[in-house]
């Protein structure tokens, strides 16, 4: 659903959401303190740290669910404290916990919440049927959402924050509670969105499947931005690669014999770790290992590159 610029609304400029100084106390608990945000139109940006990092209250903030104590947020050019009703026509909000209706239908949650967005009573129904479709919560339609598993709330909970067809949305957790096969296509409907030209944010501590999803990331720990990173620039660092193979001593002595320093990890796989620099110096040993007649069986990075920066930005924490 399209909406025009409010008189006093600006451009966008440096992303659709643009977050600069966020800061937020509770009590005695500064839960962020000056963090920054961006997250580019046709793109999908993680927001990935640790356990009370500060993740939950700065999407409630670009939300505006919640007032900041300092800072501004911009989305798609609007100050939402200025423009609350604009800002919010634009944000598809997809919190970690879905609060429904329970003795409502699913068809009736969407319904209602088109309305709320003041949907043209023509097009709510199609749009409905086409969310349903979309979470593949067809078969659910017209039971009531107490039935719902976890995960069928998480595929509810995403339809709701699209019913309006924003251009930014804002999701926490949304894997949580997805089985694999859900998993992959929520991996779809996101990349999807992205490529129609939206700005999605995804806070997710399911590191290892972000690569597959994510254009970027930003890191945050402690209430502050520490890192702001591409996926292919996090690639491009080092990282630990898990090796197997038919013969595991042949393996151990062709790595010693190229002077490589690894671990033997303790799994049924028989794997050795090692650090390499980039994705050709892992191509290149491939090739040697191979050469040298180790019947390799797995050569893969034992952890995602996203994945592989957060360890790494822990442990200078620690």
């Amino acid at each position: 659903m399209s909406t025009t610029p409010e008189q006093g609304v600006e451009p966008a400029a440096g992303g659709a959401l643009v977050a600069t100084g966020i800061s937020r106390r509770f009590g005695d608990v500064q839960a962020i303190d000056h963090m920054d945000f961006s997250a580019p139109a046709g793109a999908v940006t993680a927001l990935i740290g640790p356990n009370g990092a500060g993740k939950t209250t700065l999407l409630l903030i670009m939300a505006s669910l919640l007032a900041p104590d300092t800072g501004t947020v911009r989305i798609m050019g609007i100050d939402p404290a200025a423009h609350p009703a604009a800002a919010r026509m634009r944000i598809g909000w997809m919190p970690d916990t879905l609060g429904v209706w329970e003795s409502l239908t699913v068809r009736e949650i969407l319904t209602i919440m088109g309305r709320l967005y003041r949907m043209p009573a023509a097009a709510l129904a199609a749009r409905v049927s086409e969310l349903l479709a979309l979470v593949n919560l067809e078969a659910f339609a017209n039971q009531p959402a107490r039935v719902l598993s976890r995960g069928q709330q998480q595929r509810l909970s995403l339809a709701r924050a699209l019913v309006h067809n924003p251009e930014v949305l804002l999701l926490d957790e949304p894997a949580s509670g997805l089985d694999p096969g859900s998993r992959i296509q929520l991996r779809h409907i996101l990349r999807t969105l992205a490529a129609e030209g939206k700005a999605v944010v995804v806070s997710s501590h399911v590191l290892a499947e972000l690569d597959e999803i994510v254009d970027g990331a930003v890191f945050v720990n402690q209430g502050r931005s520490v890192l702001a990173q591409t996926v292919h620039t996090a690639a491009a660092q080092g990282r630990r690669y898990a090796i197997s193979a038919v013969d595991p001593e042949g393996l151990a002595v062709a790595l010693a014999g190229l002077g490589l320093v690894f671990r033997i990890e303790p799994s049924r796989r028989a794997a050795v770790t090692l650090m390499l620099g980039t994705e050709a110096d892992a191509a290149r040993l491939l090739r040697d290992l191979v050469g040298a007649g180790v019947e390799v069986t797995s050569f893969a990075p034992a952890s995602g590159a996203l994945e592989a920066t957060y360890l790494s930005l822990e442990a200078e924490q620690r």
